[in-house]
């Protein structure tokens, strides 16, 4: 296996026409997440009830347990908990600004609690590695094109959600993905997006947009190393000129 190098709480109730999705007034007391939280601790409580203790309330048209599931389901824990522009989270899952910026904020908490206590940085070499790192890209429903920056010892420095939706080179411009890199001092870059449909093999469009991006890296100096296509249990890279 090759090694990268650098140059220098939803709940449904089926029923057979509709399904309907419980709202905190329908909950018991102490299985609201307020109420939950102070009962049992955070600690107790799944991403889902978290996103909605932080969301608060809903809106006119979705529930606050309904958003909290959309937002977990759609954006995937991972490229929510990198998340930091606001305004891109708002727009891309169609939600108040003002919740989005709660989430974001509460994140980069998150984020800088937890670089002071670990201070090490994870390591990836592989496709293998990418395909762990963003396990959880396997069971989105939407095609999302992440990023992983890394420095000049293979480190991750940054990740970022580049893209949900689908991955063409009409619509993926290679100042998405290069900003990050020049922001945070990457000395390369690794591309990684799902397939839902199952299948691991990279489409045209999939080849089109790693040349694009590929190219658009030895303008500004900055290598891509990799763009690794994720499947259900599987993982392929993307098989273009990298040279």
């Amino acid at each position: 296996m090759l090694a990268y190098a650098i140059a220098d709480n939803d709940l449904l109730l089926d029923a057979p026409e509709r399904s309907y999705i419980l709202k905190i007034r329908d909950l018991a007391a102490d299985q609201k997440p307020r109420e939950k939280l102070l009962k049992h601790g955070a600690q107790a409580l799944s991403s889902q009830e978290l996103v909605a203790v932080l969301l608060g309330t809903g809106t006119k048209r979705e529930g606050v347990l309904e958003m909290a599931s959309r937002v977990v389901k759609e954006y995937g824990e991972k490229s929510l908990a990198s998340q930091t522009d606001a305004k891109k989270f708002a727009d891309d899952l169609g939600i108040p600004l003002v919740k989005a910026m709660q989430i974001v904020s509460a994140l980069e908490l998150g984020r800088r609690f937890h670089e002071r206590k670990s201070g090490a940085l994870r390591t990836i070499r592989t496709a293998k590695d990418v395909f762990h790192y963003f396990r959880d890209m396997q069971d989105l429903p939407k095609e999302h094109l992440r990023g992983i920056y890394l420095n000049n010892r293979q480190q991750i420095i940054h990740d970022e959600a580049i893209s949900i939706g689908t991955v063409n080179a009409n619509l993926i411009h290679p100042r998405e993905v290069f900003k990050p890199a020049i922001e945070y001092g990457a000395a390369g870059v690794i591309l990684a997006h799902n397939h839902p449909s199952g299948t691991a093999t990279p489409s045209d469009a999939d080849i089109e947009v790693t040349r694009q991006i590929i190219q658009a890296g030895k303008i500004v100096g900055i290598n891509l190393l990799d763009h690794v296509i994720i499947a259900k249990n599987k993982y392929e890279s993307v098989k273009v000129d990298y040279d």
